[in-house]
């Protein structure tokens, strides 16, 4: 089975999403156009995930609509529902649910918007109680209050965000996949045998694995570089495993790297487009998909 691949749209000198580019994304035969929650509050473009997956989905006809990933902690659980509830209506289904406690807790808008930053996994948690439920347009206790949504939609695959052992419990727990980021193969191989364990101890069936990670698929070395740094500077990863995190070169080599994932565990991956000319490293993410089954 080809592996599923997926991508963000490309933006502006503002940051502004171009969104007609997921059609493009779709004829080139895409899995999913993928939107990130990123919003810091700080003066960092950031546009709102879901209403970006809505202006794709008007735009296409088939391909996935996946939030990659959305963070419950700084969202009502029964407004997450009915956004959900109300882009699988008008989308046809398409929804893919990437979830997880969000990135930047210490940025200006988890304050704005009233979030505890040490309250984050139990929030998340008492969200995946009762979000599948909601969707389907179940009669639900949320924050002491019954309601029911309507009208129900398709519960769409809930992917968990996080390397973490406590992510891959949510995981195992909540979702139908687990969403590791810039993690290598050989660091993935490992941590996919501690997901099966978990499982295992847990009573319950495996999730599918989903690999979110950077590609720069133009010759662009002193981008990589710059990348390579950010994870060390910013991440605190050491160097070698730093510089091992970035998909680059040639469609064959690619495929290589993606080839690698699968091996891995992994059944999809979605990659940020970096280092300019999107529309030409869109093409060649495809082709080096392709190649995987020549």
């Amino acid at each position: 089975m080809a592996m599923r691949i997926s991508t963000t749209l490309p933006t502006n000198e503002a940051g502004v999403p171009d969104v007609a580019m997921a059609r493009h994304l779709e004829e080139l035969g895409y899995d999913a156009v993928s939107m990130p929650d990123v919003v810091a509050g700080d003066g960092t473009p950031a546009f709102d995930a879901t209403l970006v997956l809505a202006a794709a989905a008007a735009a296409t006809d088939r391909i996935g609509l996946e939030f990659g990933v959305l963070s419950l902690p700084t969202r009502p659980t029964a407004w997450v529902a009915t956004q959900v509830q109300t882009l699988q209506h008008l989308s046809g289904g398409r929804v893919v649910l990437g979830v997880g406690i969000g990135g930047f807790p210490d940025a200006p808008f988890w304050r704005a918007v009233g979030v505890p930053v040490q309250a984050r996994g139990r929030r998340t948690d008492a969200a995946l109680d009762v979000l599948p439920g909601l969707i389907r347009g179940e009669r639900v206790v949320v924050e002491g209050a019954e309601i029911t949504l309507a009208p129900g939609a398709p519960v769409p695959p809930i992917l968990i965000g996080g390397n973490s052992e406590a992510a891959m419990r949510r995981a195992v727990l909540y979702g139908d996949g687990w969403a590791p980021s810039l993690i290598s193969p050989e660091d993935l191989a490992a941590k996919a045998v501690r997901l099966r364990e978990i499982a295992d101890e847990l009573g319950r069936p495996v999730p599918r694995v989903s690999v979110g990670g950077h590609a720069f698929l133009t010759d662009d070395p002193a981008a990589v570089a710059s990348f390579v740094r950010s994870l060390v500077d910013v991440h605190g990863m050491a160097p070698d495993a730093a510089a091992n995190i970035p998909v680059t070169g040639s469609p064959a080599r690619v495929a290589e790297r993606l080839a690698a994932y699968a091996e891995a565990g992994a059944e999809s991956i979605g990659l940020g487009l970096d280092g300019g000319d999107w529309r030409r490293q869109a093409e060649r993410l495809s082709e080096a998909r392709r190649a995987m089954t020549a």
